[in-house]
């Protein structure tokens, strides 16, 4: 039996998150090492980028609207554009994928408790295989909880859906 093909989504990890994001700069720390890894091991990469309504950070020409141009994505890895959470929520996604003979994806990216979680929901219903880096997708303090709790949570739940957990250093073989 052949290895799964794997390929990484990065969801919404764009400029207007880095003040949103609790450890913004180690969770882009965490996706750039995915990415390298990625790149390393002919993994396809591609990027999911909110589109928000006119007048929101996010929206379409708004300055947070961006991919991070920290993450250095390339005229290669393509971008995803969605207005919901679940970055299949339109086609071109899972058309990419289903071209692109991907059968288990890795999400790392933002927001954990909306379009992460929405994202995987997506994904497992369209059959892919998941896991999810664990130390590489990232929210903000909300309702009482601070964001370690949030992840933490969805972390448990993620597994509980069908997903694998597992950390950048062990996806990306590294050693921490």
């Amino acid at each position: 039996m052949s290895e799964p093909k794997r390929a990484l989504l990065v969801i919404d990890l764009q400029t207007g998150m880095r003040d949103e994001l609790v450890d913004h700069q180690q969770l882009i720390a965490h996706a750039k090492a995915l990415i390298a890894w990625a790149r390393n091991s002919d993994t396809p990469v591609a990027f999911v980028r909110h589109d928000g309504p006119p007048g929101d950070g996010l929206a379409p020409g708004a300055p947070g609207w961006p991919v991070d141009p920290a993450l250095g994505q390339i005229a290669q890895e393509p971008t995803f554009s969605k207005s919901v959470g679940d970055a299949f929520s339109r086609p071109e996604l899972e058309a990419w994928l289903r071209a692109n003979d991907v059968d288990e994806l890795i999400l790392a990216g933002a927001q954990t408790d909306q379009c992460v979680k929405a994202t995987l929901g997506g994904a497992l219903r369209c059959g892919f295989a998941v896991t999810v880096a664990a130390d590489a997708h990232g929210t903000c303090d909300w309702n009482g909880e601070t964001a370690p709790q949030i992840i933490a949570r969805h972390n448990a739940m993620f597994v509980d859906q069908g997903a694998r957990l597992a950390t950048t250093a062990q996806i990306s073989g590294a050693s921490n």
